[in-house]
C-alpha cells in the first residue's frame, strides 16, 4: 500500500510543478490565484499523504495549519486583485 502512496506522492509534486509554471505564466491574475490555490490544496493533500506513510499523526495537525494559512493568504491575494482592477467596495 505505500508503494501507491509513494506513486500518489510523485504525481502530485508533478502536478504541483505544473501549477506553479501557470502561477509564473498568468496571463491574468485570476489564473495565477487559481493556481495557487490549487497549489495549496495539492501540498496539503501531500502533507497528509506523508503522515499516512510514516503513520504519524501529528502531520495531520500541521495539514490543518496550512490549511488555514493557505485560505487567509487567498482571501488577501483576492483583496488585493479586487483594490488592483477597480473593484466595488
Amino acid at each position: 500500500m505505500n508503494q501507491v502512496f509513494i506513486i500518489a506522492l510523485m504525481i502530485l509534486a508533478f502536478t504541483i510543478i505544473l501549477c506553479t509554471v501557470r502561477a509564473i505564466i498568468g496571463p491574468t491574475a485570476a489564473d495565477r490565484l487559481v493556481a495557487v490555490n490549487v497549489i495549496g490544496t495539492k501540498t496539503i493533500v501531500l502533507i497528509v499523504l506523508v503522515s499516512l506513510i510514516l503513520k504519524e499523526t501529528y502531520f495531520v495537525d500541521v495539514a490543518l495549519v496550512y490549511a488555514l494559512i493557505s485560505f487567509l493568504a487567498s482571501i488577501i491575494i483576492a483583496e488585493f486583485i479586487e483594490g488592483e482592477t477597480g473593484g466595488n467596495k
